[in-house]
Parts: C-alpha cells; structure tokens; sequence
C-alpha cells in the first residue's frame, strides 16, 4: 500500500492492512469451516431457547437437501422474508449451500414493494414467517414465485415454540389473515422442510468466491430499489475486516463464549455482515424479533451477559430512554458499535455514562457489504467522525470533475475493495464508478491529515430513518397515485428519536383532501418507515426553469420556519 493512504499509521498494532478473502474457495467452505470449529458452542439464543452451531448446521443442510430436490436450476434466486427468528441463519446459509442466491426481503414490506424486489430478482421461491403472508397473497399471482415456505415464528423453538405461536397467534393477534391454500401456490410448511431435507441427498454444488451470494436490495433513487449483486468474495472479505478490526478488543476477552446481541435484522446488510464476523469467531447471537418491544428486549438482556452490542443510534436512544435499563449489568459488555445512520453526540455521551463502553461509530453501504470505514475499537472518547477505512479498503475524494481534492475538502467519497460489489443486478453500472473502478458513494466527505473522514452531506436526497434509506423519488411516485394529490415532494428534516423523518409538501385538488386520508393512503403503500411523518399543504412547489422539483429550497423553508429543529 502507498503512502498516500495516511490512516494505516493510525492502525493498532495487531490489526493488519489488507484481509485475503482468497485463502478460501467459496462462502461455504467459511461456513462449513465455523460449524466444524464451534459445533458444540451454542450459536443463538432466542425467547430462551438455544441453538449450538451443529443445529445450525443440520438444518441448513436440510434447507439445502430440500431445496435442490425442486429442481431449481443452479443460481436461482430464493428470496427470504422474515424478522429474527431462530429459522433465519439455517435457512439463509442452507439456501447458499444448495448453490442459490438468496435475496433477503425486509419482512414490514407493503405488497407493492415485495412485488417489486421479486419480479426484479427473479425469485422462484420465498419462505415466509406467517405474520407477513398476507403481502405476500397480494402480490403473488403477479410475481415468478412458484413455491412458498411458510413459516411461524417459533418453529424452531420445540414445546416452547407451541407456546410462542399461540401467543402470537391468538393473544397478541400479530397474523393478520391471509389465504394460500391453493394447491397452485405449492405451498410447503418450514418444519416439513426440515423433516424431509433430513432425509433427503445433497449435492455439494462447485462453488467459488466469484459467484453471486445475495441479491440485496438498496433503496433506488428513480423511486425502484435496486439489487447490489453482492458475490461471496464481498461477503467473505466484509467478514474478515470486520473481524480484523474488533481484533484489539476481542482478543482481550478471556469469556468462555462471546455474546452478540442481534437487534438489528438479519434481512439488513449491517446485521448480515455481523453475522459472518460472529460465526468465524464462534459467537453466540441473542436474537431479538422485535426490538421495538423495549421492555421485552430489556428482559431479554437480563438473562445473560452480553459482550458486543451493535445497533443504530435510534435503538440506543430508546434504550436509555427506559428508566430500567441503567439496572442492567454491562459489566461484560467490551464494544458498542454505532452504524446505520449517524450516531449523535448526546447519545454516545449518555450511553458511555450509563453503561462505561464508549460508542464507536462507522459508515458502510450495501454495496459493501456494510463495509467502509470505522474509528479505532479502543478509542474511548466519541471525535464525530466516520473513522478511517478499514483493512484492504481505499478513499479517495473527488470534485464534479472527478479530480481528487486536497485535506479538509469537501468531494464525494469513492471507495474500491475486496468487499465492494461489481455492479447492481440489471442495471446500467457506467456511472456508478469512476474510470479507475471506485465506487461513487454520493456522500460528501473531507478527509483530515490523520486519514479521518467526516460526513458532511449526502449528494444524493436520500433520507436516512432509523438507518433505513428512504429516497424521495419513490414516495412521491406512490402518494402521486392517491386521489387529490396534484403534485408533491419529499424531504428529511431533523428528528430527534429517528435521526431523520419524511416531511411531504402536497399541492391538493380541492380543500376535501385532508392529512388523515394521506396518512391511510401511505400506509397502505409503503414501509412505516417510509410514511410521512410531516404534511404539508402548498398552492405551489419550488421548481427549477426545466420543471425540477427544487428539494433544497424546501429544506431551506423548514429551517428557516422552524429553527428549533436545528
């Protein structure tokens, strides 16, 4: 590496520059290597019940059996549709070891959404948690799909999984009704996967790091959410940075087993590539279905100790804001990884008081496999930036003309390494890299002499919620169809729980379109997540002399009417 890369003098000492993914063959010989090494360490623990690596491995292998005995042919997408489950990890890993991509699909999804992602995939197959069937039944006689796998949550969790559905089904009624039975949708029940793959041959595909691994959809600017064609050379190279980084700390922790709370979900590229780090290193996930559930997920840290705890400032937030959390024992938790959206300074300052382990904060992309840049795992003190690239990983920073700027100036942030895709799926990829082959993130970035990266703004309108990417374009697509709406555009203002909310200004038909009737209407269309939090009338939007929506004068307008949300 040249010396023009100041960050790898800022490197702990056993924490090496570059990672190579290439000592192994493929994503599963990884995979296979983890089970064999930890097969009897318990592997996730979830609502009490724990699964060692050799469960894991077993019902992967059964994924795999039964999915090959369909007959799909090699590289065929299969898309997977659940929260954190203790069925997630065997399916996806039994998935890639039948020689499939998978495809994970963000489970609130509305039938719209989940239309677009499998038609655009290709998938042939879906397994589903029964919570979110009925999406499914919306959309499916206008998708590939060809065989359901339907789930319930607690499947995999023995007589207490009885118990758990029971709940989920009859108390808390959480499985809104749905109707698959058609024999025409091959409808298959996971825990008859699991009984039949068992018995059934499987055919150890010839795989190598080359071949495409996940299909991970990203939100899309032009309003469609694209797939980044994620190969298992970026998946096991994203493992090995991460793993590389956390070296400093982890070495030094001398548990029998190391627990990782997993609140973040699995169908998300951050949890994901944390899920590999863990298993190359033999960890214990404590999965959590439904963080939003803070008392439930307080309770659940209760009951064991945990070591590593990432999540996004949001989750952080909500937890020290529960008066019962500061009663929690943290006397073995060692890293708080702060990624997904920005991490803010109040937070990382109440969570260091509160719990002792400093937040370190760092930024990644799905196009990375989450991977990017990271401050220095020991580092105690919270400095605001997004850290310094990770081994193996190169930045440059570069003007609208594609020169590289100097020190603390501000360009986009472009990024090359073995964890970067090569492309999205089905798309034109000529100006998403530059003529020397780095990807052009669209954030504006200034690097400092120590090699440091700071955030400055996103090129792009994209919205950042809770960690979720939102892009403008596609909700106004949707609320352009609702009745009333003559015209609209979408901004992020500042929010204090979610980092950002949606604000939409609507020009209405007639005084008869009210909020109520726009919320409704974009609940029934997009993610919650996605929905705007803010409306507001307008006679008319800001537009450039081409008839471009002008996003910035709006945000200007916000501000500037109320500037207490600065």
């Amino acid at each position: 590496m040249t010396v023009d890369k100041p960050w790898l003098a800022q490197y702990p000492e056993n924490v090496p520059k570059t990672i190579n993914p290439d000592q192994y063959e493929s994503l599963i010989e990884l995979y296979e290597e983890c089970f064999n090494r930890f097969r009897m360490h318990p592997m996730t623990i979830c609502m009490g019940v724990t699964h060692t690596y050799g469960d894991v491995d077993n019902a992967s292998l059964a994924v795999a059996a039964w999915l090959q005995a369909q007959g799909l042919p090699k590289g065929s997408v299969v898309a997977l549709m659940m929260p954190n489950v203790p069925q997630y990890l065997p399916t996806m890993i039994g998935i890639l070891r039948a020689g499939y991509v998978c495809t994970p699909i963000n489970p609130l999804y509305t039938g719209r959404e989940l239309r677009h992602q499998l038609n655009d995939s290709g998938a042939q197959v879906i397994f589903v948690v029964d919570n979110f069937a009925q999406a499914l039944e919306q959309v499916i006689e206008e998708t590939n799909i060809k065989r359901i796998v339907l789930s319930k949550m607690g499947d995999m969790m023995g007589l207490k999984g009885i118990l758990v559905n029971t709940v989920i089904r009859q108390v808390k009624r959480l499985v809104p009704k749905y109707n698959l039975n058609d024999p025409k949708y091959n409808v298959t029940k996971f825990p008859e996967v699991l009984k039949k793959g068992k018995n059934l041959p499987i055919q150890a595909p010839k795989t190598t790091l080359q071949q495409k691994a996940i299909l991970q959809y990203t939100g899309g600017t032009t309003g469609l959410s694209k797939g980044a064609v994620l190969t298992q050379r970026n998946v096991v190279a994203a493992a090995m940075q991460s793993e590389a980084w956390y070296r400093p700390v982890t070495s030094g922790i001398n548990e029998v087993y190391i627990n990782m709370v997993m609140a973040l979900p699995l169908y998300h590229i951050f949890a994901f590539m944390l899920s590999l780090l863990g298993m190359r290193s033999g960890y214990t996930f404590i999965l959590v279905p439904n963080p939003r559930d803070m008392p439930g997920f307080i309770k659940t840290l209760s009951k064991q100790p945990f070591h590593i705890f990432p999540a996004v400032n949001t989750l952080f937030k909500g937890l020290l804001d529960q008066s019962n959390f500061k009663d929690l024992d943290f006397s073995s938790l060692r890293i708080t990884q702060a990624g997904g959206m920005a991490a803010t300074e109040q937070t990382a300052a109440r969570w260091l008081e509160v719990t002792g382990c400093p937040m370190v904060e760092g930024w990644g992309m799905t196009e990375g496999v989450a991977g990017g840049t990271a401050n220095v795992i020991t580092d105690r003190k919270f400095n605001g930036t997004i850290g310094i690239p990770v081994p193996s990983v190169d930045i440059i920073v570069i003007d609208e003309n594609g020169e590289r700027v100097g020190m603390h100036q501000a360009g986009e942030m472009c990024i090359k390494g073995p964890n970067v895709m090569s492309g999205y799926f089905n798309k034109d990829n000529s100006n998403d890299f530059t003529r020397d082959g780095y990807f052009r993130t669209g954030d504006i970035v200034s690097m400092d002499e120590k090699g440091y990266f700071t955030l400055l703004d996103r090129k792009k309108d994209m919205i950042l919620v809770s960690g979720f990417n939102v892009f403008p374009n596609e909700i106004e697509s949707v609320m352009l169809d609702c009745d009333g709406i003559v015209d609209c555009a979408v901004i992020g203002i500042p929010d204090e729980n979610q980092g950002e909310a949606v604000k939409i200004y609507i020009v209405p038909a007639d005084n008869n379109v009210t909020k109520e009737v726009i919320k409704e209407f974009a609940l029934e269309n997009l993610t919650g997540y996605k929905c705007p939090r803010h409306i507001e009338f307008v006679s008319e939007l800001p537009k450039s002399n081409v008839g471009k929506v002008l996003r910035q004068k709006l945000r200007e307008q916000h501000m500037s009417n109320n500037p207490q949300t600065l």
